[in-house]
């Protein structure tokens, strides 16, 4: 990778933007986490938010950095990342979720920044700048994600029913008021795991690109505890438009049908994020969430709701690729 002298004041000024999109990620993706379980009535909002951004900064002891690696090198060429593409890529990533964020939509801040990427990438040095192989595994996790968190949160489902088939309704819901804790809490350490790298990966990336760090080095403890920090602080402010879309307006959710939600993204997350692939938390638990209410019944699922929600992750990638490519041309005369 070819290194650029770039000034001290941009560069602290692009961690800075890089930590805001960390923020706005935690922000926007506080709702996947603790949704279900503010929604079931099991937690209070606050006591959820705070849960979740404490597991969000836990994971830094649970998971390795394979997901920072990929977003950091094999989505993009190395050789073409520059400051301009780096700022390009979090002002696309970072307007589009806020626009999601104040609709109220259930976006990714993942496929947003990945999106960002490829358009200033493309802005820059055309469709070649583009990693195939990485490219095609991201592409297919964006189709997959929300496929296996449905399968998953339908199979988790089932197997409670049959599990507890002879319990009272008023039985098992007291045992899943409890088990929905710890369910809420696997799912914000994965969130937290896999969200928090896609960070790092971009400040990585600039550090590489400016000469501040080696191809080879390891991954600065400084950006790793900043990247987590800045998740765990966007959780605590979390985004609560998101959690009514979320936990009920999707499709009524008991106890039970949070834990089973909640447990199924958060085996997604463990997987995806010890393989190394950045999937969208949101499309994961959002799957989970429609697999457990079409077990009880298909119309227990608002599909109006749910369709709504699938062209927001539609249009995800293509808006923040353009807005990337936009911020990379203003960069270029700015920076």
């Amino acid at each position: 990778m070819h290194t650029l002298q770039i000034s001290i004041t941009t560069l602290v000024f692009l961690i800075a933007l890089a930590l805001l999109f960390g923020f706005m990620n935690g922000f926007n993706d506080a709702a996947n986490a603790i949704a279900t379980v503010v929604s079931t009535g099991v937690l209070k909002p606050q006591q959820a938010v705070a849960m979740a951004a404490m597991f969000n900064f836990v994971a830094i002891l649970v998971f390795q950095l394979q997901v920072a690696s990929t977003v950091g090198k094999d989505i993009i060429d190395p050789a073409v990342v520059d400051h301009y593409v780096v700022f390009g890529a979090l002002v696309g990533a970072i307007a589009w979720s806020l626009i999601t964020s104040y609709q109220g939509i259930p976006s990714s801040s993942s496929h947003a920044l990945i999106g960002g990427l490829i358009g200033a990438a493309v802005a820059k040095d055309g469709i070649g700048s583009l990693i195939d192989s990485g490219l095609i595994n991201f592409v297919a996790f964006v189709v997959l994600s929300p496929l296996l968190g449905f399968l998953v949160g339908s199979v988790m489902m089932l197997l409670v029913s049959w599990v507890f088939v002879r319990s009272t309704p008023r039985k098992a819901d007291k045992w899943f008021r409890r088990l929905q804790l710890g369910s809420a809490a696997m799912y914000s350490l994965g969130h937290g795991g896999n969200d928090a790298q896609k960070t790092m990966g971009i400040i990585w990336m600039l550090l590489i690109t400016s000469g501040y760090s080696g191809s080879n080095d390891a991954l600065p403890a400084w950006v790793v505890i900043s990247c987590y920090c800045a998740i765990s602080f966007g959780t605590l402010f979390g985004g609560w438009r998101i959690v009514k879309t979320m936990g009920q307006r999707i499709t009524k959710l008991k106890p039970v049908g949070g834990f089973c939600a909640e447990s199924g993204g958060a085996i997604m997350l463990f997987v995806t994020t010890a393989m190394g692939i950045p999937i969208s938390t949101t499309h994961t638990i959002t799957g989970a969430i429609i697999g457990v209410g079409s077990v009880k019944k298909m119309s227990a699922v608002r599909w109006g709701v749910a369709g709504n929600i699938v062209w927001a992750w539609v249009l995800t990638i293509p808006a923040a690729a353009f807005m990337a490519a936009v911020a990379w041309w203003i960069g270029t005369r700015l920076l």
